[in-house]
């Protein structure tokens, strides 16, 4: 009977991982034990295309009537040190004094801080037991940085420093880990107050309590007072009222409205503090990201961003960011699907503190662009 020692292999196809328990007498077949593993990765990304759905496909309501936003973005502005690379555009957030946060997935999950001008500053995390595949970053109003890592189903909160303050979630154990490899596993819909199945996206309200869209093993929003002390949670999965498929971002507004980007059903459901259900705004694509700006006047961003799996027949239909109001008006829009300059590549997260200064992560471009929008005088779609 042969004994597994506990050795982990991990084998990746782009920037997704599988991690496999080896036997220690297969070692020395471990180029066949390759092949075998990057087969079975390429099983899962496919099984997975057609189990967590993307949305898009056809034209937001909004896109032929919303007037077009002028925008620049700014050439290189992130500078590395040498021989440091971006990898996946998975998240990016600023914090007060106009730092940016990108957390990046290439050879490994990594999490970057730079300055106002683009410069590089440090490395948060970094062989931290939470980090294993990124999805979002979020700052919160003392500038601590929080990291929503979907490969370990944990949420890390950093102080500024980069010391861990606080943890929400658990990582699976090894052999758990193997059902939930990202880019595969299966809808669990369990539901469990501290425990998450691939949460997506983290956001607060003036109180400081804490929602979670959990995510792609759930379809739920989850409360959380400052302190982590589990409050309420909604959701199941499906297109009805308090449903959600792949609820993939979350943001909250000054009154403590929060406003939930539900990819898959191709629309965003604002709930109130309580997590009722007040209103579905399904006029914007499928919300793969979205933002509200920290001004007195709040305006809602979101992405309907152009697939992952570079479905080009969708290129036409997708790509573009829609500037709102709160209640859903529609003010604008800018940008259009590709991989060039100005161009975007699968939004996956956004950052607008700013309302006329935005940062977009892009997955598929393996890269963060600095955009500036040069608004005019802002008229409304005239609709929902």
């Amino acid at each position: 009977m042969l004994s597994f020692t506990g050795i982990k292999k991990a084998y990746r196809l782009g920037a997704r991982a599988a991690i496999v328990l080896i036997p220690s007498a297969f070692i020395a077949k471990e180029e066949m034990m390759r092949r075998f593993t990057v087969c079975f990765v390429v099983g899962l990304l496919l099984f997975a295309g057609s189990v967590f759905a993307q949305g898009g496909g056809t034209p937001a309501k909004a896109k032929a009537t919303a007037p077009e936003i002028p925008f620049d973005s700014v050439p290189n502005f992130f500078k590395l040190p040498a021989g440091l690379y971006m990898g996946e555009g998975v998240g990016v957030a600023t914090n007060s004094k106009g730092h940016v946060f990108v957390y990046t997935r290439s050879g490994e999950t990594r999490l970057f801080e730079f300055d106002q001008n683009g410069a590089f500053v440090k490395e948060f995390g970094a062989g931290s037991y939470g980090v294993s595949f990124a999805h979002a970053v979020r700052v919160d109003k003392d500038d601590n940085v929080w990291a929503v890592d979907e490969g370990s189903n944990m949420i890390m909160k950093f102080n500024p420093e980069g010391k861990i303050l606080m943890v929400l979630g658990k990582r699976p154990e090894p052999l758990e880990q193997l059902s939930l490899t990202p880019g595969g596993g299966q809808y669990s819909g369990a539901n469990k107050p501290y425990s998450f199945h691939r949460q997506t996206d983290v956001a607060w309200d003036p109180q400081q309590n804490v929602f979670v869209s959990d995510g792609y093993g759930d379809s739920r929003v989850v409360k959380y007072d400052k302190n982590g002390r589990f409050i309420k949670a909604v959701g199941t999965r499906g297109d009805g009222p308090l449903q959600f498929s792949t609820p993939h971002a979350i943001a909250v507004d000054a009154k403590g409205m929060v406003y939930v980007a539900d990819r898959g059903n191709s629309r965003i459901v604002v709930l109130d503090n309580d997590l009722n259900q007040k209103a579905v705004y399904d006029h914007v694509g499928a919300p793969w990201a979205v933002c509200i700006s920290n001004t007195p006047h709040q305006y809602l961003y979101s992405s309907n961003s152009f697939p992952t799996g570079n479905n080009f027949d969708q290129a036409p239909t997708t790509g573009e960011v829609y500037k709102m109001e709160l209640d859903g008006t529609v003010l604008g829009r800018f940008g259009k699907a590709g991989h060039g300059f100005k161009e975007f590549s699968s939004i996956h997260q956004m950052d607008c503190r700013n309302p006329d200064e935005l940062y977009v992560a892009e997955i598929t471009a393996y890269r963060v662009q600095k955009i500036l929008l040069r608004p005019q005088s802002t008229r409304s779609s005239g609709g929902k």
